[in-house]
């Protein structure tokens, strides 16, 4: 009755899931963006794709026994997503197993015209997306065609994909093909694939924006999340080897020989321009 009282509880959805209470809403959630359009000098070689990895899943299962309703976070997708066509690159988007994307729309950007656009123009794209498998039965050996893997962030980044031994082919495959790897927030989470099969983590030693496990233990006091992670991200790679760069949910990026990444929403849009200028540069 206290949390309800003062907007910290978190609300119970139809699939008794439940999302972010109203506080944390309204101090986590942005009507609009920082995104600004940014004049490219377009790429027109022939890596022009990127392809990208969402999350199929909703609800996570938190520590005590409640579910989160997560998924892919738009502004973290979306955001690198823009800038990276309007410097010209185009996108291949997949889930594990091809079922829709999963939005956290509760986390949508409702006046912001840049990312509704893009939204609405990959929306067919995001309701029916390829099957990682198909890709990597049918492309992987394609490296002439594609500049980057996109993982974006979101609590759902870390369903599934972190388990996932297609995700570790991929990666793999891009860190031995010379494919930028890119991601943000929760999306790291992709990382901890390459020590499937008992694998030595392939970027152990790499320095990393990452969402930190402090910032997701204080959150159910807000009622952002319902109850604790069931396992912590930040301190898992850190374990692994990586050299974390930012110890606050702020706008961090940063990148590592082909690893860029960033800290949380905050850094959507500095990570959208690093990773544009990035391939723009490197692809020359």
């Amino acid at each position: 009755m206290f949390k309800k009282l003062f907007g910290l509880a978190p609300k119970l959805e139809e699939d008794g899931s439940y999302s972010p209470s109203k506080l944390a809403l309204k101090l986590a959630v942005k009507a609009k963006t920082d995104y600004t359009p940014v004049s490219y000098q377009k790429y027109t070689g022939k890596k022009s794709k990127i392809l990208v990895i969402f999350t199929e899943e909703k609800n996570m299962k938190m520590q005590n026994g409640k579910l989160f309703s997560t998924g892919n976070h738009p502004v973290e997708a979306l955001l690198p997503m823009l800038h990276l066509q309007n410097a010209g690159f185009e996108f291949d988007i997949v889930t594990p197993t091809g079922k829709p994307v999963v939005f956290e729309m509760w986390a949508f950007p409702k006046e912001d015209k840049y990312v509704k656009a893009i939204y609405n123009e990959l929306k067919s794209s995001f309701e029916k997306p390829g099957k990682l498998g198909d890709f990597i039965q049918n492309s992987l050996n394609d490296t002439s065609s594609y500049a980057a893997v996109f993982v974006p962030g979101g609590h759902g980044a870390m369903l599934g994909i972190p388990e996932d031994s297609n995700v570790g082919k991929v990666l793999h495959w891009a860190h031995e093909s010379e494919v930028f790897m890119i991601t943000l927030c929760h999306g790291p989470g992709s990382l901890l694939t390459t020590t499937l099969q008992n694998r030595k983590f392939l970027y152990d030693g790499y320095e990393m924006a990452v969402f930190p496990d402090s910032v997701d233990k204080q959150t159910p006091m807000i009622g952002y999340l319902p109850g604790h992670m069931p396992f912590g991200l930040s301190e898992r790679l850190k374990g692994l080897g990586a050299k974390l760069m930012n110890t606050k949910s702020d706008d961090t990026v940063c990148r590592d020989r082909l690893l860029i990444t960033g800290a949380s929403p905050l850094a959507s849009n500095n990570l959208g321009k690093l990773a544009a200028e990035t391939l723009l540069q490197e692809l020359k």
